[in-house]
């Protein structure tokens, strides 16, 4: 299965671990809780969703690579305990605490979140003398004689025997005691979640045309020769990054994370064309109305690649505008929400010294929720910046109170009202700015090609783009309508695609 469909399977058997009966006990029981173990390519995302699921399903999460553990380490270090037998002492061999085991213990304690996933990657790449302590762990749920405490969920992950050669295998007695998923590389699942996360789009342009080199594991004589989903997304953050310090990203560096030579060579030179094609095109020109004619004949007569790349950068910019815009509407959600706490008639005046201190008491509360949740593990790098930014437009807003002597319900809140009026305002102004992007980029794409395969692929990817989608949720755009309703996107787009390739 792919991905998505992973992630969907290990929160629901999560879901079904976690469901408790009438009398407050697991409907499963901890013994018939078969730890989940996903099998497939490096790369793939095994280990991101396993961050994604506690953050959604708001519970704990300790995760360990295993080979990087000894059998000291795993499961403890022995000591003698002397002990009383039939009248007689007797001196034991017991075990200290795996590291492992105390993790969970501590994660309980500084989060108070008494359910969770332990995570263990890598398993079936154990050492010989750790490999018993791994079997029993997936067996019977305990590292030494140390128990994984009640409420938290197994999962394991492993690379098939192809891509690792210090892989072993489980015997049918393990086997049986597991929940196994196969998982395997899908590019239409990954770009749905590389449009959400901003990969670079020479990236999901390039890839789009040349699917065969998404993800590729070959051996060959000369070693091995890989591309992975990993290894494109941690080359677009650096891409990103160098474009901001104005460095260049060549066929050498595009190798450091692509460790393919023909792959890494053919990105490369795609890579220079596509942002020599940014310049010649002039494309945020053309998004601010600026449409010439020689410009719309030159990409017409271009190469279908020439001409994808072109429709990517519009794309591109527009998708910026429309990820700002959701983002200011999210941020504008939350401060209405803090706002709001602060209107008249909502609490007792009494209870506080002024309204101007029971904004700053609900501002605290919202720092302490953002801290409980970044040391709980249970924020993404988007909820945390959602966060960052309320609580700066909020402290703004508490600074300019101050500096007004704004104190009682009234006063306050009538300048809230104000502020969040110019927030709304800004975004009004956002809206409709990317609004008039979206329509020249219309103008320029009939322009230049009229009601053509081009047009197909061009409303395609804001048909199917997460942030467009949110965008013409609100927007009413007749020409992106016109064109959705015309064509059959999905089909005819694949087919062009498959053409090309």
């Amino acid at each position: 299965m792919n991905i998505r469909r992973a992630k969907e399977e290990i929160k629901n058997t999560i879901e079904a671990y976690l469901f408790r009966d009438q009398y407050g006990v697991y409907q499963i029981p901890v013994i018939r809780q078969r730890p989940v173990l996903l099998i497939g390519p490096p790369g793939v995302g095994k280990t991101q969703i396993m961050e994604q699921i506690s953050q959604e399903c708001r519970i704990g999460l300790v995760a360990y690579t295993i080979t990087h553990h000894t059998r000291q380490s795993a499961i403890g270090l022995p000591f003698i305990q002397e002990k009383i037998f039939n009248g007689q002492r007797k001196a034991v061999t017991e075990y200290t605490m795996s590291e492992i085991v105390a993790s969970i213990y501590e994660k309980i304690e500084t989060t108070g979140l008494r359910e969770g996933i332990l995570f263990i990657d890598e398993i079936n790449c154990v050492s010989e003398t750790l490999a018993p302590a791994m079997l029993q762990f997936l067996q019977c749920k305990t590292f030494g004689n140390h128990k994984i405490p009640e409420g938290w969920v197994i999962v394991a992950a492993g690379n098939p025997p192809e891509y690792n050669k210090s892989v072993r295998e489980f015997d049918i007695v393990t086997l049986d005691r597991i929940k196994m998923i196969q998982v395997e590389p899908d590019f239409y699942v990954w770009k749905e979640y590389a449009q959400q996360v901003q990969i670079h789009p020479a990236i999901l342009s390039y890839l789009e045309v040349k699917q065969q080199n998404f993800c590729q594991i070959e051996t060959t004589v000369d070693g091995k020769r890989f591309s992975t989903p990993r290894g494109w997304e941690d080359l677009s953050r650096l891409i990103e990054v160098y474009e901001r310090l104005g460095k260049a990203v060549d066929r050498e560096v595009v190798y450091q994370y692509i460790q393919h030579d023909r792959i890494a060579k053919d990105f490369a030179n795609y890579l220079e064309l596509y942002n020599k094609y940014e310049q010649d095109y002039q494309v945020e020109e053309i998004l601010n109305g600026v449409i010439k004619e020689r410009v719309c004949d030159k990409l017409a007569k271009a190469p279908f690649d020439e001409r994808i790349s072109v429709m990517s950068l519009l794309l591109a910019k527009l998708n910026s505008d429309f990820q700002k815009i959701k983002k200011t509407q999210e941020r504008l959600e939350r401060l209405q929400k803090l706002f709001g706490g602060v209107k008249p008639g909502t609490y007792e005046e009494k209870e506080y010294d002024s309204a101007l201190a029971r904004l700053e008491g609900l501002l605290a509360g919202l720092t302490a929720e953002w801290k409980y949740k970044k040391e709980s593990g249970l924020l993404g790098r988007k909820e945390d910046h959602l966060y960052q930014d309320t609580r700066q437009m909020a402290e703004q807003a508490v600074q300019t109170l101050k500096a007004e002597h704004r104190q009682t319900q009234e006063e306050v809140w009538e300048k809230l009202q104000e502020i969040f009026e110019e927030h709304q305002a800004q975004y009004e102004t956002l809206f409709e700015n990317s609004s008039v992007r979206l329509e020249h980029g219309f103008d320029f794409m009939e322009a230049a090609f009229g009601d053509s395969q081009e047009m197909v692929v061009f409303v395609t990817g804001l048909n199917t783009g997460y942030y467009s989608i949110k965008f013409l949720q609100e927007y009413d755009c007749g020409r992106y309508y016109q064109y959705n309703e015309r064509l059959l996107f999905d089909s005819q787009e694949r087919e062009i695609l498959s053409k090309i390739r």
